[in-house]
Parts: C-alpha cells; sequence; structure tokens
C-alpha cells in the first residue's frame, strides 16, 4: 500500500434510529500512518461510526471502504484491525495471560507465543499469578489493548482508550500507541475526550458534531492555526507586510483578507510592530493577541457550547 492510501473512507455515512440521526452524512479518511484524534461531545456519533467500521452495526445509508474494499468484500479486510470500542468481557478469576489465551482459541488467532508478546508489549508480563478482579483500571485498560493487538493489526481502532486514566496510566498508554505507530506503522483511529492528551499523539483529527466530520485537519496545520500571534487590522495590508519585512526584519506573518495581519513575532514586545508601523504612516486600527488549544477550537469550530 501506497504512503497516504486510505486506510478508512467514509462517504456520505447515515445511520438511523427511528427518527435519530446518529450519523447524518459522514465523510472521513483515515490514511495510511495516521494517528487519526476523533474529536467530538458525547452524542456525536463516534462511538456508531466506529462500530460500523468493525462491523458491529450496519449503515443505513452511504458508502464506507476499508483498506479498499467496500460492501462484502470488508470483511477480510477486516482482519487487519484491532478494536477496542469497550474493556472486553473478561472473566474475572483468570490471569491475563488465561483471558487471553481463552481469546486467541476462541478466534482461531495461530501461535501461543503471541499472548506472551502482547503481554510484553502492553508491560503485563509480570502479572501471571493476577486475577483480573484485581486489576486496576489502568491495567484492565492494557489487557484490552493487548487483545486487540493478538492478530498484529494493521489498523487500531479505539474509543476513549485513556478515560479514567491517572496521569501515569496516561502517559504509559500514549508512549505505547506512539511506539505502535512508529516500529509497526500502526494506523491508529482513537477517539478520547481528554483533548490534551488527544493533541499529544495525534497526527491528524475528525472534528466530529451532530453526527458530521466538520472538519479534518492535520496536526501542523492545527498548530499553525492555533499558535499564538499577534492580529494586526491595519488600513494597507500590503504596505504593513513591507515594513515589517525592512523595518523589524521578520517575514513570520501572514496577510488575511479584510487588511488582517497575522503576527508571529514580537509576541514579547508588541509596540515594536506598532510604532514600526504609525512611523511609516500606516494606521493600526486594532491589535490584539490571538491563540487557540485543541478544546477553544473544538468550541470555536462547532459555535462554543459544554465541552464534553
Amino acid at each position: 500500500m501506497a504512503e497516504n492510501t486510505a486506510v478508512l473512507a467514509t462517504y456520505g455515512l447515515q445511520k438511523a434510529y427511528g427518527a435519530c440521526m446518529a450519523l447524518d452524512g459522514a465523510n472521513m479518511m483515515v490514511r495510511r500512518g495516521d494517528i487519526y484524534g476523533l474529536v467530538g461531545r458525547n452524542g456525536a456519533g463516534k462511538t456508531t461510526l466506529m462500530r460500523m467500521v468493525t462491523g458491529q452495526s450496519q449503515p443505513t445509508g452511504g458508502e464506507m471502504e476499508l483498506f479498499g474494499a467496500s460492501g462484502k468484500n470488508m470483511r477480510p479486510q477486516r482482519r487487519r484491525t484491532g478494536a477496542m470500542i469497550e474493556i472486553p468481557s473478561f472473566s474475572p478469576f483468570l490471569t491475563a495471560r488465561e483471558n487471553l489465551e481463552y481469546y486467541r482459541l476462541q478466534r482461531g488467532i495461530p501461535g501461543k507465543q503471541t499472548v506472551d508478546e502482547v503481554l510484553e508489549l502492553v508491560d503485563l508480563a509480570g502479572t501471571e499469578k493476577k486475577k483480573f478482579k484485581a486489576f486496576s483500571l489502568g491495567m484492565k485498560q492494557r489487557l484490552g489493548l493487548a487483545l486487540a493487538l493478538m492478530n498484529h493489526p494493521d489498523f487500531l481502532i479505539l474509543d476513549e482508550p485513556i478515560n479514567g486514566l491517572d496521569p501515569e496510566g496516561v502517559a504509559e498508554f500514549r508512549h505505547l500507541l506512539r511506539q505502535l505507530n512508529q516500529e509497526r506503522q500502526t494506523t491508529i483511529l482513537i477517539s478520547s475526550h481528554i483533548l490534551s492528551e488527544l493533541s499529544a499523539i495525534a497526527t491528524r483529527y475528525g472534528f466530529m458534531e451532530q453526527g458530521r466530520i466538520l472538519e479534518e485537519i492535520s496536526a501542523q496545520a492545527l498548530h499553525d492555526k492555533c499558535r499564538t500571534c499577534l492580529r494586526l487590522e491595519v488600513d494597507d495590508a500590503s504596505r504593513a507586510a513591507a515594513i515589517l519585512q525592512t523595518e523589524l526584519g521578520t517575514d513570520k506573518f501572514e496577510v488575511l483578507p479584510g487588511n488582517v495581519i497575522q503576527l508571529y513575532d514580537c509576541l514579547d514586545d508588541p509596540k515594536r510592530a506598532s510604532y514600526a508601523l504609525a512611523q511609516n504612516g500606516v494606521a493600526l486600527l486594532a491589535m490584539e493577541q490571538k491563540g487557540a488549544n485543541l478544546e477553544a477550537y473544538f468550541l470555536n469550530l462547532i459555535g462554543g457550547g459544554r465541552h464534553a
């Protein structure tokens, strides 16, 4: 598969429950190598979409492709995926190894050593005698991830995997996902309400609201949009741009419509910019410092409202 080939693509995907549209024409694309962060409030449709990708639910409209296959041809392609939509049903009285061995046999996954490999990968190799009922939430999450990894998936689908973890658990989980992505080239689709943590690992985002994908954007493009800047509203943007280059010696700015310039320099001393413009006959009508994090960007995109 070539770089940037779509692992998952949806076209106008719909899911109706009576009169309620859980998905209402969702268009998204997850490319090979992405850590795709799916951002949305409760009820936005994230889990519904993931269930469709894994075959747990069927769409009522639209189309979906997995590794380039659609319809019934997706069934064999789903063997290349691993998913943790919720913590699987593990036996409380079995150890991690015993639970995974049960699922390995049930799913027909070859190689008994596979269980030891994934337990090592998720840092549960030293829990031979501990029963599942005695596991912490973080250990349960890691065991769920181990189960999702047993078939060595090319595409990993995780719904709120870090929900409820303590900071140490979140950091460990984040490190493991990066390791899978970088060392095994595993493509990852992950949803989370902990947006600050999602921003620490995602390479691409999809912002979801009311069953639709409002925007898809790379992490770099989002960083560029959210980084702190001075927003200058002037009477002549072309002249102002020339002055910033010649007088301040900077090209760290963007000229936007409406005689607006976003300046990514002079943030510690904005008076330098205003003085240079005034001295050279450019009227500065307004100046403000702007910047946003992932949460603020999302809330602005959906028009405000409650964060979930």
